[in-house]
């Protein structure tokens, strides 16, 4: 079994991929205070539940957008499973070149995404990938990732919202039945799911019209299934994008 970790800064999913499918997704919660005796303790509690014993882990790659937290979790897998993890970067041959003012700067996350859209779905696509920020990212017809736009994600709206107003409570993240609300609650959903749809329909308008055609477009992360269903542009859900990249980058460099 070959083990994805994707580090994002709300979540860590871990992804188990055995006969080159995806055997299972795991999440626990980011905490760059934790050291790698606690991530140990949790991650061997979690994968034993997943059915995995410490023989079956045969490799493990690893993206992060929480620096302290890669050398944690490589540390993890060496000392559980006896394995030097891959660390997705641009010193690896991750399948796709990066052409942009400062290649270093894309996310490992970013580009796990493009490298499954690339492989699974073919070129040129755009990729919304909606987790703590919301990002949205063209590969072109050569394989090539040549940018990014980023927004505040789904939840870091909502938290805002809340947090910075007196009178507006916490609500789930569910759509109303209308967009023009008659409650407060009400009236904050149609902002967060609506809005959020109509945000991600109106990039997707001007990222054509700059590439100069219609683009075949995909979405993953943890709150695409929440949004994407209320856009009016055809957008195809595809939840584990990121990992299915882990798993491609992987194979690339064993």
């Amino acid at each position: 079994m070959i083990l994805c970790i994707d580090i994002g800064n709300t979540d860590i999913a871990i992804g188990g991929y055995a006969n080159d499918k995806l055997q299972f997704v795991t999440r626990i919660s980011t905490d760059a205070t934790k050291t790698t005796q606690e991530y140990e303790s949790i991650i061997v509690q979690m994968l034993t539940l997943k059915g995995v014993k410490k023989e079956d882990v045969e490799g493990a790659i690893i993206s992060s957008v929480v620096p302290p937290l890669s050398s944690v979790m490589a540390s993890v897998m060496r000392e559980l499973y006896a394995v030097e993890a891959i660390h997705v970067s641009l010193k690896i041959d991750t399948g796709i070149n990066v052409v942009c003012d400062d290649p270093s700067s894309v996310g490992a996350d970013l580009i796990c995404a493009c490298v499954a859209a690339r492989y699974k779905h073919g070129c040129p696509s755009l990729i919304i990938d909606m987790g703590t920020a919301t990002k949205m990212m063209v590969v072109n017809e050569q394989g090539t990732f040549i940018g990014v736009s980023i927004m505040a994600g789904v939840m870091m709206s909502m938290r805002a919202l809340s947090s910075g107003t007196a009178q507006l409570p916490q609500f789930s993240l569910d759509a109303p039945e209308r967009a023009i609300g008659t409650s407060t609650v009400e009236c904050m959903k149609s902002g967060a799911v609506f809005g959020n749809a109509a945000m991600i329909d109106g990039m997707i308008d001007r990222f054509c019209e700059e590439f100069g055609r219609e683009l075949p477009t995909f979405a993953t992360g943890g709150y695409s299934h929440a949004i994407i269903p209320h856009c009016k542009h055809q957008i195809i859900l595809d939840p584990d994008m990121v990992l299915d990249g882990l798993y491609i980058i992987y194979n690339r460099n064993k």
